[in-house]
């Protein structure tokens, strides 16, 4: 699906009166619900940086990028928008997106350590070549988690802690992470 299409996806279940699991429980409703408030606030104040825009700018070759998500995912709220305002920069750059827990569950091929961890960004060349991924968070921000988890932080402190970081953060870290691994095979 395309970014529209994932939208709307995401409206569906937060207006539905019978949403999809895992969405009837409250707790999972109430992530897409504030997620869907944070993604909209990047898509409209976000501010790429000229860094990037000059290096998406560069590509001459169609690109397949994959966006695999969710919208209970808070990571996924803070960092999509961000790659979906990159791709906009360049009509070269194609972008797909994919629920983690559907078909075809691409996430499979992805993990991170074991885990299914989102949001993943696969970018492929014109004829399906994998040239890099990202994901699932920018690089110090996983320092903080894996720090928080080791400390025994409950899901609460964890939860607060990023969005904190995310907040501060204002897209820079992805933003600067997608800069390098495009500086690398932009053509």
């Amino acid at each position: 699906m395309d970014f529209s299409q994932y939208l709307l996806v995401f409206e569906d279940i937060l207006h539905t009166q019978t949403p999809p699991a895992p969405y009837d429980n409250a707790a999972y409703l109430d992530y897409a619900k504030l997620n869907w408030s944070r993604m909209n606030r990047w898509l409209k104040k976000g501010v790429l940086s000229e860094q990037l825009i000059d290096v998406i700018r560069k590509i001459s070759q169609p690109q397949q990028w994959i966006v695999i998500t969710e919208p209970w995912c808070g990571d996924a709220a803070h960092s999509v928008p961000f790659i979906q305002l990159a791709a906009q920069q360049n009509p070269l750059i194609s972008v797909a997106y994919e629920l983690r827990d559907s078909l075809p569950f691409r996430i499979n091929e992805y993990l991170t350590n074991g885990s299914k961890s989102i949001p993943k960004l696969i970018i492929r060349d014109a004829e399906g070549k994998g040239l890099a991924t990202w994901g699932p968070r920018p690089a110090e921000c996983q320092v903080l988690f894996d720090k928080l988890k080791a400390d025994g932080a409950d899901f609460e402190t964890q939860k607060v802690a990023l969005q904190n970081w995310y907040n501060t953060d204002k897209g820079h870290s992805v933003q600067a992470e997608l800069h390098g691994m495009l500086s690398l095979i932009a053509v």
